[in-house]
């Protein structure tokens, strides 16, 4: 091991070259290389680019591999080693990129979700308010649909405060941060990979007379260690001659001289490199340093949006959010089954108001007119009789008429009702005579409905069809809830109104 003490200051330069396992290190620290001069057992390295690497003194018991520097892409210090550094700022631009298309993919997922929801709350408004639910509970269940209505609109306004604040931030903040050049690239990184390149120029240089007089050296050596083999293996030949054996003698003097002379110039080419070796570290540190600094603005802005678009997106401490949550529990909480049970009671139980039959006085007008309403309204399985008009003759006529069980609040129609019974404008008499004064009636127009539940029909003149079949409505609904319609395969009849929807 060969030490070389370049200068006497706080950085030194240690040569030590590899011959039979010797290491090679430059650039120790005063200290380390007397510790390693006077075989303490302080373990040696060397400082290069912020780095200790390189050699280690021998230590006491068997002999071990002695670790040395790994020469690898990652040492900025080397000559074009600085590329990584200068793609970090292309990098930069297109983190900037990558950022602002992953918000504007939140973006577009928080406006699908509220598009669902506004969706999904319009549907189930209808289904619950035709369905057969009622009282409190339809409230309660109404109030579900309504906080997704008011969630739907926050988050279209989460979906608006990701693209108007943090996307256009980060775009105009990459706008002002790189500036594309003519020729492609931009002109911060073409700086930095110019400043780099000015400050490795003369170091590089340096090192290129360092690497040719290395080699030099190296070969001079070869040649006088083959000199002096030649030398030493004629001498054991008898055969040749005196003035032979001088020139090789001569030869092996030349190559000695050779490698004091190869050896002086690449000690000196050494020197030469040391002596610029702390100004190239400057150079190499300050243009880093500038590359340091633009990263850190991007990293900080980076930090400072993230947490823009957190707040953004928590909606946990958004004050309007609890007090979507706060009114449902409430409304939900107001659902009164009781009172629900009270309500059905009296609007569709015994609690009812029933009109029960009285004695009334025959009168003539009775038997003039039955208007069409009135035969719609007779009830199940009730026959009217007893007409007489004549004395000789009976008029008995029948009429069957399904209720609606779901229809929501109203009474069930009773069985007799004499509604319209007096009223001698109505559209027919008692021998089926159209009264002229009615104007005719306006045909419905047809319109394609779909089953939202299954329905069996319970009289001979009512459809039967399963949830999610399509009919034909060809009457609007009546008084009792109840719409006329055609399946496709021909068949019409009756069926209830609130058990359909309208195709849009």
């Amino acid at each position: 091991m060969i030490l070389i003490d370049s200068r006497v200051s706080q950085w030194c330069s240690l040569l030590l070259y590899r011959e039979a396992g010797a290491h090679v290190a430059f650039l120790v620290q005063s200290e380390d290389l007397y510790a390693a001069a006077n075989g303490s057992p302080r373990t040696g390295a060397s400082w290069v680019g912020g780095r200790w690497f390189g050699w280690s003194r021998a230590k006491q018991g068997p002999s071990r591999p002695t670790p040395t520097r790994r020469r690898g892409a990652g040492e900025q210090l080397e000559v074009g080693n600085y590329k990584r550094t200068v793609k970090r700022i292309d990098d930069g631009h297109r983190l900037c990129s990558d950022l602002m298309n992953c918000i504007h993919e939140r973006a577009r997922i928080e406006k699908t979700y509220a598009q669902q929801l506004t969706e999904w709350a319009k549907r189930w408004k209808q289904l619950v308010e035709k369905g057969p639910q009622y009282g409190t509970v339809e409230k309660a269940w109404h109030a579900v649909m309504s906080e997704a209505e008011k969630v739907s609109e926050l988050h279209l306004d989460i979906k608006s405060a990701l693209m108007n604040d943090d996307f256009e931030k980060i775009k105009n903040w990459q706008k002002e941060a790189f500036h594309k050049q003519m020729m492609g690239g931009f002109k911060e990184t073409k700086e930095a990979e110019d400043g780099y390149r000015k400050a490795q120029k003369p170091w590089a240089k340096k090192l290129k007379e360092v690497e040719a007089a290395k080699k030099a050296y190296h070969a001079a050596c070869k040649e006088e260690k083959l000199a002096i083999s030649r030398e030493m293996n004629s001498k054991a030949d008898p055969a040749l001659n005196p003035e032979q054996l001088k020139k090789l003698q001569d030869k092996v003097e030349k190559s000695k001289q050779d490698v004091l002379k190869t050896k002086e110039k690449y000690e000196k080419s050494l020197k030469d490199l040391d002596h610029v070796t702390p100004q190239y570290m400057e150079n190499m540190e300050q243009v880093f340093e500038q590359c340091q600094q633009f990263e850190e603005k991007r990293l900080r802005f980076f930090r400072e949006v993230l947490l823009e678009v957190q707040k953004h997106l928590d909606l946990s401490n958004d004050v309007s959010y609890k007090n979507i949550y706060r009114e449902l529990e409430q409304n939900i909480k107001t659902a009164d089954a009781i009172e629900d049970l009270r309500w059905f009671r009296a609007n569709h139980g015994p609690g009812m108001s029933m009109n029960w039959p009285q004695f009334e006085e025959w009168s003539a007008d009775f038997n003039r007119t039955l208007s069409r309403r009135e035969k719609k309204k007779a009830s199940d399985g009730v026959t009217l009789t007893g007409v007489n008009q004549t004395g000789d003759q009976a008029l008995q006529h029948t009429k069957h008429s399904s209720v609606s069980s779901s229809e929501k609040n109203q009474s069930y129609p009773t069985e007799w009702s004499d509604e319209e019974s007096s009223n001698p404008f109505s559209s027919t008499d008692a021998n089926g005579d159209t009264n002229p004064f009615d104007e005719d009636a306006s045909p419905a127009m047809e319109v394609r409905v779909r089953a939202l539940y299954d329905y069996e029909g319970q009289e001979h003149d009512e459809l039967s069809f399963k949830a999610g079949d399509e009919l034909t409505k060809t009457e609007d609904e009546d008084e009792q809830g109840w719409c006329k319609g055609r399946l496709d395969n021909g068949q019409v009849g009756l069926y209830p109104a609130n058990y359909v929807e309208a195709i849009q």
